[in-house]
């Protein structure tokens, strides 16, 4: 017969109280249905752990050693279980994030908001990287999580979409162009263009469509933040290509902002995940969160750009 925690908890709670009794009401069982717990793991020791008195029960010599060493064991165990329970309840915990900036920037603060308003002992670490430094992270088991535009996983990895935005025009103050409702990709490339760096998915999206156009682009200015570029953009240096969710856009309401038209470049966001592991409770709480931001009212990422939407940065550019 093997030793069992059932039992063990058994003897120590007698030999804490020095009664079957109120060891019994204790753990909520009949006392003798806790004798048999303390027959059985006698037996399974093959030593008397506890001698019956007047008064109650005392420890022999075998059980006061058992005691010595199981009475810490316990604790340790209990303090285990209560710091898994936390977790399970969402009480505390830590999750690791890596992030495209666009998305750190815009998405991630309000949904980092939320948590801690709901679960103010849980931690989030936010790394921001471009779309491939967010899938090595994943993949190195770096970070719990991702969220990056979409690219062919592998085996090890899963992908849930998030929301697919659109890359839009900032505009420089009194540009021709803002006259349009949206903006040809022909029309621009005959423009100067503020480009962030060519390692971005931003980037080689927005190289990859002027290529399928038949046009062959050179960035006027190129930089790593978009806030940047819309600073240049604000100075009159040229016209400025980001994403719909990108808060930056923001940065300037007095800039027009016009989609581009014929066709629009759109991309995926989507969370990555490490299919081989489950997520952690903290990892969870936060994914919800970053649903309930997007599918809000004021969820820029999750919507295309409206000109006519007061929500939109869509300044005239006069």
């Amino acid at each position: 017969m093997a030793v069992t925690l059932k039992g063990l908890r058994a003897f120590s709670t007698v030999l804490r109280y020095g009664s079957f009794t109120r060891a019994a009401g204790l753990l909520n069982i009949t006392q003798p249905a806790l004798t048999v717990q303390i027959r059985q793991l006698e037996d399974s020791l093959g030593l008397k752990l506890l001698d019956r008195i007047p008064k109650g029960a005392e420890p022999t010599a075998a059980g006061r050693e058992l005691a010595r060493s199981l009475e810490p064991l316990l604790q340790e165990l209990d303090h285990t279980i209560a710091g898994l329970q936390d977790l399970a309840a969402r009480r505390r915990g830590m999750v690791r994030l890596a992030a495209l900036p666009s998305v750190a920037s815009s998405v991630l603060p309000g949904a980092i908001a939320r948590l801690r308003e709901s679960h103010p002992s849980l931690q989030v670490r936010v790394r921001e990287a471009v779309t491939g430094q967010v899938y090595d992270l994943v993949r190195a088991g770096e970070v719990d999580l991702g969220i990056a535009t979409d690219l062919k996983p592998g085996g090890e990895l899963s992908l849930q979409r998030l929301f697919e935005d659109q890359i839009l025009a900032v505009l420089p103050p009194g540009h021709a162009l803002a006259a349009l409702s949206a903006i040809p990709l022909s029309a621009l490339a005959r423009e100067r263009l503020l480009l962030l760096e060519a390692d971005s998915s931003i980037r080689r999206l927005v190289d990859d469509a002027f290529a399928a156009a038949g046009h062959i682009v050179a960035a006027a200015q190129e930089a790593v933040h978009m806030g940047t570029l819309v600073s240049m953009a604000r100075a009159g240096l040229g016209i400025v290509l980001i994403p719909s969710s990108a808060a930056e856009i923001r940065m300037a309401p007095e800039l027009a902002v016009r989609p581009i038209g014929n066709p629009p470049i759109r991309r995926a966001v989507s969370l990555i995940c490490r299919s081989d592991r489950s997520l952690s409770p903290v990892a969870e709480a936060l994914v919800e969160k970053v649903r309930e931001v997007l599918e809000a009212p004021s969820g820029h990422a999750a919507r295309d750009w409206n000109p006519d939407d007061p929500a939109a940065a869509s300044g005239t550019g006069s």
